[in-house]
């Protein structure tokens, strides 16, 4: 048992931080208008994050970005882009919350005393 959860907390760790990475890139391509960059980023690394973080709503966002309907303008892309980023956003702020809950719970580990 004690397996499992380490292995779930350690899964959940990694989605985290990949997140939080993945936004990382997002902002910065956003900020310096680099369009190409955040072609592959929302096509190649939002939809693997949300397939493997379990959000399959997400994946199917970023995949209907460019399937369904390729971008007919510049403004219609960056509004798309920046939907993404918001979704995005929503669910690392819910990671943080989840891990200040599990934080607050967690038992307080002691220092261990040093005898001379």
């Amino acid at each position: 048992m004690g397996f499992m959860l380490h292995c779930n907390m350690t899964h959940s760790i990694d989605i985290q931080l990949g997140l939080e990475d993945l936004l990382a890139d997002l902002h910065f391509a956003r900020t310096h208008d680099e369009l190409g960059r955040l072609a592959l980023l929302a096509y190649c690394e939002v939809k693997g994050w949300a397939r493997r973080a379990g959000k399959s709503d997400v994946a199917d966002t970023a995949l209907r970005m460019f399937s369904d309907s390729p971008c007919q303008s510049r403004v219609a892309f960056l509004a798309g882009i920046d939907n993404l980023i918001t979704t995005l956003e929503l669910h690392d702020r819910e990671y943080q919350r989840n891990r200040a809950r599990y934080s607050a719970n967690a038992p307080t580990v002691l220092p261990v005393l040093e005898y001379r």
